[in-house]
């Protein structure tokens, strides 16, 4: 632990935290952060290099923070204790809960993940929001996904709000972030039928054949999948919508699809 806890906002490395928020500084620096018990636990028990923790007893909302501090520093990681001020400063939270984490970004080329044998892949293009993409992650965990790819992100997957969204399943699921023409090539090779969900199609999800090695693709909110996704694809599946509203959230639609898949593995 460093001698002396910081209590200025204006330390630099306050400062180092709240510049992190921004992707630029991430992707120069190829650190980002990690925020609450519950996201560091999972970032630790998936192997994620922590390097320095930021802590504010005053503000634990728990009874095990000192533990996970404890198995962090035990792992190499500095700790570095804060006041309440500056604290709040580097939180990007409302509640903060007294945690917070630099960790290294960790590989996500396509040739981190594996298959094995009836793989249910998810596969999102183009997602803005990273609250969405946050939120994708922990439902694909949810469903029992084997990966994730992202592809043509606006948004990266190290974004604060999406390790937020995500609950820290972004340390559990194998994910890759690649480009929407590698991603196909990628899933031909393996065999892998791909699903585009879109309301162009006229035959519902829970019709569609979800089980065997499959991959979801689910496109943004604003612009849906691309025409590339719509010619490669296998399978196209609709979610029948018989209310007033035309379109989803990217998040809702895929975790609609995804139970499907997972109801109809059980069911066979």
């Amino acid at each position: 632990m460093s001698a002396d806890p910081i209590t200025s906002p204006s330390n630099p490395r306050i400062k180092q935290l709240v510049r992190l928020r921004t992707r630029r500084y991430r992707d120069r620096s190829g650190l980002f952060l990690i925020e609450g018990d519950r996201e560091l636990r999972r970032a630790a028990d998936g192997a994620t290099e922590v390097l320095e923790i930021f802590t504010c007893p005053q503000l634990y909302l728990g009874h095990n923070e000192e533990a996970l501090v404890g198995r962090l520093a035990a792992g190499g990681a500095e700790i570095v204790e804060v006041g309440e001020v500056p604290f709040h400063k580097a939180s990007y939270r409302d509640k903060p809960g007294g945690l917070i984490a630099v960790a290294r970004q960790f590989p996500t080329g396509l040739d981190r993940i594996y298959l094995g044998e009836d793989a249910l892949v998810l596969v999102v293009e183009s997602i803005e929001k990273p609250g969405n993409l946050g939120t994708m992650l922990r439902t694909a965990e949810a469903a029992g996904v084997a990966a994730i790819i992202v592809c043509d992100p606006t948004t990266d997957p190290f974004n604060p709000n999406v390790v937020r969204a995500s609950l820290g399943t972004l340390f559990c699921i194998p994910l890759a972030v690649t480009s929407t023409a590698d991603a196909i090539a990628w899933l031909r090779r393996r065999g892998v039928r791909t699903v585009a969900t879109t309301p162009g199609a006229t035959r519902p999800h829970w019709e569609t054949d979800l089980t065997g090695s499959v991959a979801i693709v689910v496109g943004s909110e604003q612009h849906g999948l691309s025409s590339a996704w719509m010619e490669a694809a296998d399978l196209q599946a609709l979610i029948p919508m018989p209310g007033s509203v035309d379109s989803l959230n990217s998040a809702m639609a895929a975790g609609i699809v995804l139970f499907e898949a997972a109801r109809q593995r059980q069911v066979g």
